[in-house]
């Protein structure tokens, strides 16, 4: 049995629990973002079959021949939708790529839409017609999730429970299927994704395929995050930790090569970034500046912010 290493906490207790277990929800997830900066999350609302019905779909996507997914990767869309082929994205510090492709998801809004231009349409698959529309469907849950979890950060950073409501309605989220080949040969120096912290607010993910992702706690240790049956795993991201002027701080993680023995073990996970608007405003909050903590960042939009971290990390030219 493996030790957990990241607290759990029950999303159902504060959206539909009373005062006393709403309050106690609230005060369980920020001590967790706290500590260690990651959650697991049960009673999300996020159906297994939908989860378990997009994974198949995606192994079918992954499992096409590369000529046949290369149709799909848009030029000039910097990854945001359709999909990304093998070595493209690297962590911001780093030169080398990680081992992974990936295909990406994002908002859909109808025509005439007066944001229709900032949100291109999604990539249909012809080969795996399901895969699209079973990741709205998840899509769509995951932004239900996320929004609950966004109210309960709101109160704990005393800002009022719909602070964030208006910022991520129609925002700019993104689903990304994650495909770590199995590893044919030693790597260099790659491995299946170097640390990094998220560019969003918070990530949520849910279970890989494989094992394989740690966090690097305060202490300056590697921890295997194994996440329980039917959780989700949340993190909170760059945005958030700008808007709070480091109060809530984004954790660094990575994806670890396998021992060799699993080398041919592929890796698929499931990550949803959740962004808001980009028109958000990312000023850290009047609250989160003091005389122990003075200002650290910079004003900047969360389009902005987006655009400049997309080139660190080599989604855009």
């Amino acid at each position: 049995m493996t030790k957990r290493v990241i607290p759990v906490v029950d999303l159902s207790q504060f959206t539909e629990g009373d005062a006393a277990a709403r309050k106690a929800f609230v005060a369980e997830l920020g001590k967790a973002f706290h500590e260690i900066g990651f959650v697991g999350v049960t009673n999300h609302g996020i159906p297994k079959s939908l989860i378990d019905n997009f994974y198949e779909a995606s192994h079918q996507f992954f499992a096409l021949e590369t000529a046949v997914k290369e149709k799909y990767e848009i030029p000039g869309m910097a990854g945001q939708r359709g999909y990304t082929s093998f070595g493209k994205e690297h962590a911001k510090q780093s030169k080398v790529a990680d081992l992974k492709e990936f295909f990406q998801l994002g908002q859909e809004v109808a025509d005439g839409h007066p944001e229709k231009a900032a949100y291109p349409d999604n990539v249909h698959v012809e080969e795996v017609p399901e895969f699209t529309n079973l990741g709205i469907s998840l899509y769509r849950a995951f932004e239900k999730a996320g929004g609950a979890l966004l109210r309960a950060i709101a109160i704990h950073l005393d800002l009022g429970e719909n602070y964030f409501d208006d910022k991520i309605e129609e925002g700019n989220s993104i689903l990304r299927a994650i495909h770590y080949p199995p590893i044919t040969q030693e790597p260099a120096s790659a491995i299946r994704a170097e640390q990094h912290e998220d560019i969003n607010l918070i990530t949520l993910l849910v279970g890989a395929s494989a094992g394989g992702l740690q966090l690097l706690n305060k202490e300056g240790e590697w921890l295997p995050i194994t996440p329980g049956e039917n959780e989700i795993v949340i993190n909170v991201g760059d945005m958030l930790q700008r808007l709070t002027n480091n109060y809530l701080k984004s954790t660094t993680h990575r994806v670890v090569n396998p021992p060799r023995e699993e080398w041919h073990l592929p890796r698929l996970s499931i990550p949803f970034f959740l962004h808001p608007k980009s028109d958000m405003d990312l000023s850290c909050l009047d609250r989160c500046v003091t005389a122990d903590n003075p200002l650290q960042y910079e004003p900047i939009t969360a389009g902005e912010y987006l655009d400049e971290r997309l080139r660190e990390i080599g989604l855009k030219k």
